[in-house]
């Protein structure tokens, strides 16, 4: 049966065939989930290491020198690799983009689609670190320690290091997208922003959040108000379960599986 270029470019392997081997195998980036996965985790594990050593030991004064040893001279290390890896990365998936995406293959926007799910998947991993384990942390260590500035061992790898890395993270995903498939080259995706841009909110939250505790409530309560813009914003990564059935229905597109689902033979 012969197939016209659109019926090809649809469905690549007919109505009733199935994909050969060669181009499923490989489709789900495992290598690259699991290696971030592991490298990240070492890193926080590194990190928690070097509070465990010096947060007590030289984070209680800002005022000591070892406290601008150990914990500015950390802080201002993240910024700048944070920046070369921001600038680094952003840059190389905008240079590299494809200009052609009206030539796109569906096979290879298939592809593109299981890698955009791995950026996900790295975003999405080191905001777990983020809520789950640093700022869960940072509560623990405010309502037992004097804060004499907004710089505390506590606050350098969470607000300064884990966010700033997530905000890379999603960016990074967001562009692929937008550079590299059609879906979302051609139009907005809005569950795509919310779930991008709200936890980015978080960081100028954070200043709000500084101002406060400095001038009018000293206690570290999660159920205060200057807290509240973290949890509403948080809640803003939910969009992302939009994104997800965005991704499914090109998926199903490409595959056919809308056309049959129901069908019997």
């Amino acid at each position: 049966m012969a197939f016209t270029a659109d019926e090809l470019r649809q469905n690549p392997f007919g109505p009733t065939e199935k994909a050969p081997t060669e181009t499923t195998e490989g489709l789900v980036p495992w290598r690259f989930m699991i290696g971030f996965a592991a490298i990240v985790t070492a890193i926080m594990i590194g990190v928690r290491v070097y509070q465990q050593i010096f947060a007590w030991s030289a984070g209680l004064d800002y005022f000591e020198p070892e406290f601008q040893t150990y914990w500015m001279t950390f802080l201002y290390a993240e910024w700048v690799l944070e920046a070369i890896l921001a600038t680094s990365l952003w840059g190389y998936i905008w240079v590299t983009r494809d200009r052609h995406l009206d030539q796109l293959e569906p096979v290879e926007e298939m592809r593109r689609y299981f890698r955009l799910v791995g950026l996900i998947f790295a975003y999405v991993f080191v905001v777990y670190w983020t809520g789950s384990f640093f700022a869960e942390q940072d509560g623990a260590w405010h309502q037992v320690a004097l804060r004499d500035t907004d710089f505390t061992p506590s606050h350098i790898p969470l607000f300064y290091l884990t966010m700033p890395c997530y905000v890379i993270a999603g960016v990074s995903a967001f562009l692929y997208a937008r550079t590299r498939l059609p879906e979302f080259a051609n139009r907005i995706s809005v569950p795509f922003v919310l779930g991008v841009a709200g936890p980015f909110l978080i960081l100028p939250t954070l200043g709000y959040n500084e101002w406060g505790h400095t001038f009018f409530f000293m206690e570290e309560r999660f159920a205060a108000s200057i807290h509240w813009g973290f949890v509403i914003l948080g809640w803003t990564a939910l969009a992302l379960g939009g994104l997800l059935f965005q991704i499914l229905r090109r998926l199903a597109e490409l595959t056919d599986i809308h056309g049959h689902v129901g069908t019997q033979d």
